[in-house]
């Protein structure tokens, strides 16, 4: 099985789009992720660029915070998943829903995701993070109970800072959620946070050894199921992920360092 991996924009905005998409193939990538604004010439210069630099898009559904009821998030969510949609891309990776709505109302959010997927023929998948319905390992199980269709975006590294001792336990749930994963953000969390210091300090070692094992498993499954190519992101994030130093801001690494650090670990132990 063909892993492709991906790059996020999502510290690179700083950057053309034409520098970005370059520097992004020459450094041999498949395609990138992307939450894409509705400005018509942003979106006009993405639909050219991608053939231009033969890669593949996954577009990301992150929606501004805003005081809102679940029917107005509805609402929001449904225009911002139909215009992603309109790229074309290989699927939709969704922050859905929020940690402080119900457990009903974010059914609902699911269930009303389900039916923009299913209408615009677009693959719909959750990420599992801070702040979302699939906030936590124990509500990520209820979900999956009650919703036997649901996939994921396994990004685990925050499930590891929201429960602190998932790097040692709880491995009956994070083995659900391997069986539902079509995507993996490959970011390595800790105890304390969603993204360690650095991916090649001894200090990390249980991290990462156990993120490779949890990711091995989620191939494993992929395997099983007849996939022949998975999609992986690199998504080590920029500042305040990315840790500084105190007083002088001077960043620990850089994110562009430690997601090639990433992409080459990952040919290593999973390719």
């Amino acid at each position: 099985m063909k892993i492709k991996f991906f790059y996020p924009y999502w510290g690179s905005s700083h950057l053309s789009l034409e520098h970005f998409f370059e520097r992004v193939k020459n450094a041999g990538f498949d395609g990138v992720e992307m939450n894409i604004s509705f400005d018509e010439g942003i979106a006009e210069k993405i639909r050219q660029l991608l053939p231009q630099y033969e890669l593949e898009l996954i577009a990301q559904q992150w929606l501004e915070s805003k005081d809102e009821t679940p029917d107005e998030y509805i609402e929001r969510m449904e225009e911002y998943f139909s215009y992603l949609a309109s790229f074309n891309p290989l699927f939709i990776n969704s922050h859905t829903g929020k940690d402080f709505y119900s457990f009903e109302e974010n059914c609902r959010i699911f269930e009303a995701a389900e039916r923009v997927g299913e209408y615009t023929g677009v693959k719909i998948v959750h990420e599992t993070h801070r702040g979302r319905a699939l906030f936590s390992t124990l509500m990520a199980k209820q979900y999956f109970n009650a919703l036997p269709d649901l996939r994921i975006n396994a990004d685990f590294s925050h499930w590891c800072c929201v429960s602190e001792s998932l790097l040692k336990d709880q491995n009956d749930i994070v083995l659900q959620a391997c069986q539902r994963a079509d995507f993996i953000h490959a970011r390595v969390g800790y105890e304390q946070g969603p993204q360690i210091n650095h991916l090649q300090s001894d200090n990390n070692r249980l991290a990462i050894e156990t993120h490779l094992s949890w990711w091995k498993r989620i191939l494993e499954n992929a395997k099983l199921k007849g996939y022949t190519e998975f999609p992986v992101c690199t998504e080590f994030g920029p500042e305040p992920y990315l840790q500084t130093l105190p007083f002088s801001y001077r960043p620990v690494t850089d994110q562009w360092t430690q997601n090639i650090v990433m992409r080459d670990l990952l040919r290593d132990h999973l390719a």
